[in-house]
């Protein structure tokens, strides 16, 4: 299933120590890019995070957030780090003559991270519970992702089938402006006061047509599309990055189409076939 890198997940799981959450959330990204934000609890437990995460993302900046709110518990549930509050205690002092405004009160340095810890927490089971969570909320996230995977797959297979009926009209035109330009070129030899040489002409003509040529374009147009066409239905996440280089190729087509038209129409076409292209591309920069 194609998959987009926008996505937002979050859940809860009731836990020993308190209600566990997370939140995990998405946007574009070469590639996979993961911003952390845990609990104190749960600092131990981050390589285990980014390893759960890279196992079901390749690309997207992400941002996961896991929050513990403690379960009640009594005054003998919580332990103080004495020895934290004693350098922060020593800190605020040695700031406070440079700062005599500086007020700091007991409420103050418990607030702050690591100092009020819950004594009853056990860390390897907090840290299977995170992992638990995590799980679901990647399922979730997964589901989000394809999703909106498959509505720009849509999209993206409706541009496939303008470009292939563009593409369709440019290979009937190309015998009409072959007939076309054969007509143009022998009216203007006619005006000449020498007669060409028959023989002369016709090989001339020949390597000019052969410049105008542009079956080789259409064929490999067409052949791209096969290939766009098939990891859409295949839709084996990841695909950005091939599809991305896949339109390039479209691109050099399209281009290449224009510089040899000598007709508006099939110019006008080369015109509409890139910005098909860009429209696809412009999806394409969402895709896992």
């Amino acid at each position: 299933m194609i998959r987009s890198m926008t996505a937002f997940a979050a859940g809860e799981r009731a836990t020993p120590w308190g209600v566990l959450s997370a939140e995990l959330r998405a946007v574009n990204h070469r590639f996979l890019e993961l911003g952390l934000r845990l609990p104190d609890e749960l600092r131990v437990a981050e390589s285990a995070l980014r390893e759960q995460v890279a196992a079901r993302v390749s690309r997207g900046k992400l941002d996961l957030v896991l929050r513990l709110r403690a379960a009640p518990a009594g005054g003998e549930g919580l332990q103080v780090d004495a020895a934290l509050v004693a350098r922060l205690g020593a800190l605020a002092e040695h700031l406070q003559q440079a700062f005599p405004q500086l007020q700091v009160s007991f409420t103050d340095l418990l607030q702050f991270p690591g100092v009020l810890q819950s004594s009853g927490v056990d860390g390897e089971g907090l840290q299977r519970e995170a992992l638990a969570l995590l799980e679901t909320v990647l399922d979730d996230f997964t589901a989000a992702r394809e999703r909106e995977g498959g509505k720009l797959a849509t999209v993206i297979a409706e541009r496939a089938d303008a470009i292939a009926r563009i593409a369709a009209e440019v290979r009937a035109l190309v015998p009409l402006i072959r007939a076309g330009q054969r007509q143009k070129l022998e009216a203007r030899l006619a005006d000449l006061a020498q007669p060409a040489d028959p023989g002369r002409l016709e090989q001339e003509l020949v390597l000019w047509l052969q410049k105008l040529d542009v079956d080789e374009e259409l064929d490999r147009l067409d052949s791209h599309l096969v290939e766009l066409r098939r990891i859409l239905k295949d839709g084996k996440a990841p695909v950005g990055r091939r599809l991305d280089f896949l339109l390039q190729e479209f691109n050099r087509e399209a281009n290449t189409l224009g510089s040899k038209s000598v007709d508006a129409r099939t110019s006008n076409a080369a015109v509409e076939l890139k910005v098909l292209i860009d429209q696809i591309r412009e999806q394409i920069q969402n895709i896992e």
